[in-house]
Parts: C-alpha cells; sequence; structure tokens
C-alpha cells in the first residue's frame, strides 16, 4: 500500500462521518443554508432589490424571487463582469466560468470564494466515499487523469475566466498534483485532436488507475490508443481500476467502453456543473447520486410538467416525492438566485437523498404534442440493446421530421454503431415499441396513424466527432444534445449518412 492510499483511509472515514451527519437531516440544512445565504446578499443589488432584509420564510423568498434563467439574470450578470461588486454575492467573484449556451451565447457564471468548496471538496469527497465504501484506495497511488478543457484563464472585467474545469484544475489538491496527468503544457492545447495525441504521447507509458472525462471522449482516448498499440486498454494499463465520468447518462455508452477496456472496473458517476457540483455517485450498491444538500446551494424542484405555466409549483426538498421529474432551481452561495440550470432530475432515494439526472428542460421532443424527453429514448435504447447484445453504440441523437418525401411524418433516430444489430428491422421495431411503452402519447399517437413508427438513419464511422469539429466543440466538456425538437442538428448530421 502506497503513501496516499494509505492515508486515505482515515480522511474517508471522517469524510464518511460527515456525510452521514448532514444526509440524514438534510431539510434542515438545506433551511439554514436558505437563511444563510440571504443574510451574506442582503446588501448586495440583488438582496436590495428583492428585500432580501425583510424576507422571514421560504414563501416570503417565493414572493420576492422569480425563477430566472440566464437570459433573466443577465442584466445583473453583466455587471458582474464588467468588474462592478456587491451584484449578486459580496465582492467580486473568484472566477467566471465560461460556457455555451444554446440561445444565449457565451455564458458566464460567478464562481465566488465561497462557491470553490462545493466544486473542489465534492469531487474529493467523491473519491473518498468510493474508499470508504470499498476499501480500495490503490489507485491513488498511480497516474491519475483528468480529460478535461485548457486551464489557460483570460481575464474579463479584471476576474479571472476560463472553462470550469480549467479552473478547478488550479486547485486540486496538492497531493494529488504530482500524480496528475496530462501535463499543464498539455492541457493548455486548445485543438482537442492535437492534445489528445500529446496526452496519448505522455500517457502510455504510464501506471494510470484512475481515468475520468465525459465518456464519448473517453472513448475517443480509448480508440485512439488501441489504434497504435492494437491492444485492450487492460493490457495498456494493467493498473486501471476506476472510471469516474459525468456529463451525460453512461448507458448507451457502457457496453463500448468496457469492450474497449477488456475487463470491468468500478466508476463513480459526478454531477458538476457551472453553477455547483449537484451529486456524486456515494455508493457501488446504490442506485443514483447522493444529493449534496450543505454545500452552499439551496434548491427548489419545479414538476416538469409545470416549468412553462405562469406560476408553477415551487417546492424545497422535504416536499418532493420519489419517481417523478422535477426542473431543478438553485439559489448558492456565487449568486445565482431562482436560477433555473436547464436540467431535470427524479430521486430514486429519500432517505439519503439520491437522484438520477433525466434530461433537460429544453430537450424534447413534442411537435405532435408527444412530449418525448431523454430519460425516455435513453432508456428505450438501454432495453432495446439488452435484447441485441451484439450492438455497440458510439453515439445516438433523436428529432422529428415532420415533412418526410413519403408516408407519416416520424421520430428519426440518427445512430452511430461501432457494431450494428445483426438485424436492423428488429431492432427497430424494438426500439418503437419500448419508446410507445414508456411515453403513452407517442403511443397515442403511433395507434392514431398520426405518426408512422421511428426511422434508424444509420450514420458512417466518426460522423459524431466530424460533427462536433465543425461545430467548434470537440472535446473537453462539449455534449450532443440527446434529442431536439427541431432539426437543426439532425439536418448537419445528414452529411454523414451510410
Amino acid at each position: 500500500m502506497g503513501f496516499r492510499s494509505f492515508l486515505s483511509k482515515p480522511f474517508a472515514a471522517l469524510i464518511a462521518s460527515e456525510t452521514r451527519k448532514w444526509s440524514t437531516n438534510a431539510p434542515a440544512f438545506q433551511q439554514q443554508m436558505l437563511v444563510e445565504n440571504i443574510r451574506k446578499a442582503s446588501s448586495t443589488l440583488f438582496g436590495k432589490d428583492h428585500h432580501f432584509a425583510d424576507l422571514k420564510t421560504y414563501e416570503d423568498f417565493k414572493k420576492a424571487v422569480p425563477v430566472r434563467d440566464y437570459e433573466d439574470l443577465k442584466q445583473y450578470i453583466t455587471q458582474v463582469t464588467e468588474g462592478k461588486p456587491d451584484i449578486l454575492w459580496p465582492g467580486k467573484p473568484a472566477y467566471l466560468s465560461k460556457t455555451s449556451g444554446t440561445t444565449s451565447g457565451t455564458k458566464y457564471i460567478p464562481v465566488t470564494k465561497d462557491s470553490i468548496p462545493n466544486h473542489i471538496n465534492s469531487a474529493r469527497n467523491a473519491l473518498l466515499s468510493y474508499v470508504h465504501e470499498t476499501g480500495k484506495g490503490q489507485f491513488l497511488d498511480g497516474k491519475l487523469i483528468f480529460l478535461s478543457g485548457s486551464p489557460e484563464l483570460d481575464k474579463k472585467g479584471g476576474i479571472n475566466t476560463g472553462r470550469l474545469s480549467g479552473i478547478v484544475n488550479h486547485h486540486v489538491p496538492g497531493y494529488l498534483r504530482s500524480n496528475q496527468m496530462p501535463s499543464y503544457e498539455t492541457n493548455c492545447i486548445e485543438d482537442w485532436e492535437e492534445k489528445l495525441e500529446k496526452i496519448i504521447d505522455e500517457t502510455l507509458s504510464q501506471n494510470m488507475t484512475l481515468i475520468s472525462g465525459i465518456p464519448p471522449w473517453v472513448q475517443m482516448y480509448f480508440d485512439r490508443i488501441q489504434g497504435r498499440t492494437r491492444k485492450k486498454i487492460k493490457d495498456v494499463f494493467p493498473e486501471f481500476s476506476l472510471f469516474v465520468y459525468g456529463g451525460v447518462n453512461f448507458e448507451p455508452y457502457r457496453a463500448k467502453l468496457f469492450e474497449s477496456i477488456g475487463k470491468p472496473i468500478d466508476s463513480i458517476e459526478l454531477y458538476p456543473a457551472s453553477e455547483g457540483f449537484i451529486a456524486y455517485q456515494d455508493s457501488q450498491r446504490e442506485h443514483g447520486m447522493l444529493m449534496l444538500l450543505n454545500s452552499g446551494i439551496f434548491y427548489e424542484f419545479i414538476p416538469a410538467d409545470e416549468f412553462f405555466n405562469e406560476n408553477p409549483t415551487r417546492l424545497s426538498i422535504e416536499e418532493v416525492e420519489l419517481d417523478k421529474n422535477y426542473a431543478l432551481i438553485i439559489n448558492s452561495n456565487a449568486g445565482l438566485w431562482g436560477y433555473s440550470i436547464g436540467d431535470t432530475v427524479k430521486f430514486v432515494s429519500k432517505n439519503p437523498y439520491r437522484i438520477v439526472v433525466s434530461g433537460r428542460i429544453k430537450h424534447f421532443i413534442s411537435a405532435f404534442g408527444e412530449h418525448v424527453i431523454g430519460e425516455e429514448v435513453e432508456k428505450a435504447m438501454k432495453n432495446t440493446m439488452k435484447q441485441f447484445p451484439e450492438v455497440e453504440l458510439v453515439e445516438f441523437t433523436v428529432a422529428p421530421q415532420v415533412t418526410p418525401e413519403s408516408g407519416l411524418p416520424h421520430h428519426e433516430w440518427l445512430i452511430e454503431f461501432a457494431q450494428p444489430p445483426h438485424d436492423m428491422e428488429s431492432f427497430s421495431q424494438l426500439l418503437d415499441e419500448q419508446l410507445r411503452g414508456l411515453n403513452v402519447y407517442y403511443d397515442d399517437l403511433i395507434s392514431g396513424s398520426i405518426l408512422q413508427t421511428l426511422k434508424i438513419t444509420n450514420l458512417k464511422r466518426n460522423a459524431f466527432i466530424e460533427y462536433m469539429k465543425s461545430q467548434g466543440k470537440l472535446g473537453g466538456q462539449n455534449k450532443v444534445p440527446r434529442l431536439s425538437n427541431d432539426r437543426k442538428i439532425a439536418d448537419n448530421l445528414r452529411a454523414f449518412v451510410l
């Protein structure tokens, strides 16, 4: 046992004890978080505009602070980015996290001195929870890689500005920095493909034990390694034992990723966002991710089917129900108030509170009133692939086809297979049946001959990589939306049809 793994055991036990303390009394910690955040921000411009000094209860807060997205909050964020202090949170942010918005262009999310521990400690605690539960800490003695964006920072309004993964890179604990890969110079390379080749150069001869990143980009890393070595990843990195991921549902990528690795290994799911670190998988035995309810963020939940109502229901943590989709709203010590991050979550446990990410509030298909969401298409694909074990999936996205050249409208599934099904027609039929079973409105539209059954469009190898490259979004933390209510992505992908 190495020095790091030896020291991790008592530290992991301490973190586990602290986690039990707050997770078994989460509503009280959440109430305390709201009171504390309001108190600290009462003298800010936002606090004065919304009468924070007069707020006594959560009901008062809901009346004073409406639900907003980035555009709605932009009048305040613009002043923050101009370097003005005391706008959303006391003083100026330590950083601005730069992220791409679908409608807002580039977004700048404040990261304050108070909110930095939420981002840093949460990732650390995810690893320590794993060590405590499993007793496996040896991965800490080898080399660790975090496939992420560049750590180079710019200035905006005198504030350090960059991608969240790059900002976090500056706060990696010292005990991990000495075995962190890749080198700082390589991590600063902006071109993803050039960067990937340099990462492989640096890691190929190393004892890699933990690999972390968004699954499609990790798969690309594995593919390039296999292209060079003609070996399974387990034979290139024999001590590789832990895969850490976030950003997308892992299930569609699982089969191909583990086929590339060549052996089963443990994995940990994280739920980080520029707006805050929301949850992490705290157990290898339990379903879902532990929601971080003591980490600077007071959460609200809006039933997803009410989100676009004029006055939607807003719930605190003690009011949520299991197996129901909620839009996630945050009120944080980064100065985000009544802020919709755009995700939907579903609780799978309330003791403690564990969630799964079920989709994006704006990523759905409802061209015909079916309101199909990301969770449903991913579950339909997962269930179908169980019946076709030969299938290996690279990536897919779904879009409505309202005006087909012939026949009724339908949903088009644009899929890149690493290994296609032996019987594509049967695969397509079962996929449609699975979706019909998951969404009654879609089933009604098929039964009523408003829609015909879904159509699969086979895409060439590397179609999604080439598409993301064409959009300037190859690598890092960028993701392909699982489904869209328009044809923008689908029409661009038509260039890659087999």
